[in-house]
């Protein structure tokens, strides 16, 4: 008599939720391991999280340094215990730095993580923790350079505006300045004053990288490119007479002052910062490809930046009346740009096209100062050709030599750059931009400066940028 087999479907099916039961347990512990390594430091360091508070209870927090080891913000710890946070430059790092009173902005904020977070050698901390006395917290190394910080806050004086530094090729934010500002040592005393409604001067408002302002003529840079890109073997063909004023139908476009240029081609147009002729110019060239450039230039959009900043907008599309065509292709009209965006645009040039993500940090040592963590440049991408970011460079670098911008020739070193006065209301005088990099051949620092109701982006922006040149190849 035979044996019945048995019937193999159970030990298949158990066998398949086996499986089943063991990929999603490895699923699982593939993701914890990803969330320690990649998302935890975020959601541990997000604004929201009131667990990060409670480090505070243990740790003291770290000190913030320049990028050469000066103390930009410590905590001094009083005789009855009671800690209070110093920042030993005063308003000269406000916005960049920030504050950790009354919330937290800036750097303060960024770096909350590694300024709560101890990494002092084991038997100490074990030590302190037995003892109840707060561990020491990480220093964290910034990119800042204070003899660049204090040229362009002299150099802007009291005037408002913004400066921004950077490494083309890195992404290393050198310098943020924005005015006026704020004594982060009082900001307890003078919060009310500073937010109050009467109050005008908005120094709290980082400037360099949330002032939203009419780009002027550096946005002639755009135009530029869009032009180019459209006429690719004939740009240099086009000519324009200039005799001060340009007009179209029932509207009128004038060079800055009324200055007539006389007769000149596109390279000389641009050095001269002509308005008319890059009002003619944007007669001819697709509304809709202007847009689409400006947002492949990252308006509209996300910018790869950590600290808070405010998108710039570009608003004209196909279907555009004149008017708006003739103020848009000027950098006027409805177009916003902050500081940080026109000198991430510029390092993308001196760069070859490619873009850097500016950044901040460079690396976290603990109070010893042994090296945690380091950060290294990161690339966001290409936003032009390299063919395109020399022809643009090559530009600006006219616009040195024999244009707007002569406030920044010199025989020590050779700029490139972009001029711009910009209108923003009528009956008040423009704002004046600068923004361009050198060595022009070899680009190594990248300068933006916008001043506030100034006049002349050539006359008074570009001697600004000229004193940080200046300071940074002294060296």
């Amino acid at each position: 008599m035979k044996k019945a087999r048995p019937d193999a479907q159970p030990n298949k099916s158990i066998l398949f939720f086996t499986y089943l039961i063991a990929g999603v347990f490895a699923c699982m512990i593939g993701y914890f391991g990803y969330f320690l390594q990649f998302r935890g430091e975020n959601v541990i360091n997000n604004s929201y999280n009131a667990r990060l508070d409670r480090f505070a209870d243990r740790i003291v927090r770290g000190e913030l340094l320049s990028n050469d080891g000066r103390v930009l913000a410590r905590t001094d710890t009083g005789e009855d215990g009671t800690e209070r946070r110093v920042y030993p430059y005063g308003s000269l790092f406000a916005h960049g730095i920030g504050y950790s009173d009354h919330g937290k902005t800036g750097l303060e904020s960024l770096a909350n993580f590694y300024l709560l977070t101890s990494h002092i050698n084991l038997a100490e901390r074990t030590f302190n923790e037995l003892s109840n006395v707060k561990n020491i917290g990480d220093n964290v190394i910034t990119t800042l350079d204070v003899d660049l910080q204090q040229a362009a806050s002299d150099a802007l004086g009291e005037r408002r505006g913004a400066v921004v530094v950077m490494e083309p090729d890195t992404g290393k934010v050198l310098a943020v300045v924005s005015k006026p500002g704020f004594d982060p040592n009082t900001l307890d005393s003078d919060w009310d004053a500073l937010i109050s409604g009467d109050n005008t001067n908005a120094q709290l408002l980082n400037r360099a990288f949330q002032g939203l302002y009419p780009p002027g003529s550096t946005f002639k840079i755009i135009i530029m490119l869009e032009y180019i890109r459209e006429n690719p073997d004939t740009w240099r063909d086009f000519t324009f007479d200039c005799d001060g004023l340009y007009e179209q139908g029932e509207y009128t476009i004038s060079c800055y002052h009324g200055n007539a240029h006389g007769h000149q081609n596109l390279e000389q147009a641009f050095a001269n910062s002509c308005n008319g002729a890059f009002a003619a110019l944007g007669l001819q060239m697709s509304p809709g490809g202007v847009h689409d450039l400006a947002e492949q230039l990252l308006f509209n959009g996300e910018l790869p930046l950590s600290l808070a900043y405010s998108k710039s907008s570009f608003t004209m599309n196909e279907g555009a009346d004149t008017w708006e065509i003739l103020q848009t292709s000027i950098g006027q009209g409805n177009t916003q740009m902050t500081p940080v965006h026109n000198a991430m645009l510029t390092a993308a040039i001196a760069n070859g096209g490619v873009l850097m993500k500016p950044y901040l940090v460079e690396r976290v040592e603990n109070a010893a100062g042994e090296e945690i963590k380091r950060f290294l440049p990161e690339a966001y991408g290409n936003l032009l050709t390299a063919a395109e970011a020399d022809t643009l460079a090559e530009l600006m670098r006219r616009v040195v030599t024999e244009g707007t911008g002569s406030a920044v020739r010199t025989d020590a070193y050779e700029v490139a750059g972009k001029t711009g006065s910009a209108e923003f209301e009528y009956g008040r005088e423009t704002h004046a931009w600068f923004t361009g990099f050198a060595p022009a051949e070899d680009p190594q620092i990248v300068v933006t400066v916008v001043v506030e109701e100034a006049g002349s982006g050539g006359q008074v922006a570009a001697p600004v940028a000229r004193s940080i040149f200046d300071t940074y190849f002294a060296r």
